[in-house]
């Protein structure tokens, strides 16, 4: 099996070079909002005008202002009153992440099926980030929603390139194995080159990286973390490790047999950040 996930990693790698295989661009209504969150000159009335442009996108942020997570004392009813309620740079991370919905789809039923698995599972692990970001660290909640939302972009070119080579779809369990041990060196070339900064950049190469060893609590942790949360309860591989050996456990301040979901209130506001982002 190594040997067919280097040869797939030469192809790929081959067809990234030559242009056959395009890395993924941000939506353009992703690139209007950071530019405009770039601008001093841009207040609040600016950002909802440029999101505004996408009605769907709109809905999904008005729709997490008013999640339970956020206690908003009276009902959001509008873009600019959710903007108000969340804050200029947490509209901005949340509106440039929910954008990237529209890529994870394609024209073959079989590779559609799977991006949108994958955006699922972004979502679940953005929900919980944020949870774990708010409740135990100073790390920023919005910082942590987008590192989930694109610890897993690097699957993106990998599924393209699959519905080129029909033999990757023929094979399920190889397609899950090129996925799990290429997509965090795509995904991180991605981010770079979509000059994310360098704290989420290296998100989707390190948060599998157990053995890792930051001086502090970091984004990568976070989203470390919040994978391993969610995998709880089901037959994945990693359920099966001892996580006693993971150092991003005593970072954050917890212990390794954490269960979020068994906390009450955790266990709420998990749900509530989840269900906003679906």
């Amino acid at each position: 099996m190594d040997q067919v996930i280097q040869e797939v990693r030469d192809e790929l790698n081959d067809a990234i070079r030559s242009n056959r295989v395009v890395l993924p661009t941000l939506p353009e209504v992703a690139l209007k909002v950071r530019d405009a969150a770039e601008d001093p000159r841009t207040d609040s009335s600016g950002i909802a005008r440029v999101i505004a442009n996408d009605a769907a996108l709109s809905a999904r942020i008005i729709r997490v202002a008013n999640s339970p997570l956020l206690r908003a004392a009276s009902p959001i009813l509008d873009l600019r009153m959710a903007i108000s309620r969340l804050g200029m740079q947490y509209t901005c991370n949340l509106a440039i992440g929910l954008a990237m919905e529209q890529m994870f789809q394609a024209t073959s039923d079989a590779v559609d099926r799977r991006m949108r698995e994958v955006w699922t599972r972004s979502t679940e692990v953005a929900g919980i980030s944020a949870v774990l970001a708010k409740t135990f660290t100073r790390l920023k909640p919005d910082q942590a929603t987008l590192a989930g939302l694109v610890h897993q972009i690097g699957a993106l070119p990998i599924l393209r390139f699959a519905e080129e080579q029909r033999r990757l779809l023929k094979s399920p369990e190889l397609l899950d194995e090129l996925i799990a041990a290429l997509h965090g060196e795509i995904g991180q070339l991605i981010l770079e080159t979509w000059d994310f900064p360098p704290e989420l950049s290296v998100v989707p190469t390190q948060y599998l990286q157990f053995d890792r060893q930051p001086a502090a609590a970091d984004y990568a942790d976070i989203v470390l973390v919040a994978n391993l949360q969610g995998r709880i309860g089901t037959d994945h591989p990693l359920t099966r490790m001892d996580w006693h050996g993971i150092s991003a456990f005593a970072r954050l301040g917890l212990d390794p047999d954490f269960n979020a979901m068994e906390v009450e209130d955790l266990s709420d506001a998990l749900s509530a950040s989840i269900a906003s982002l679906q």
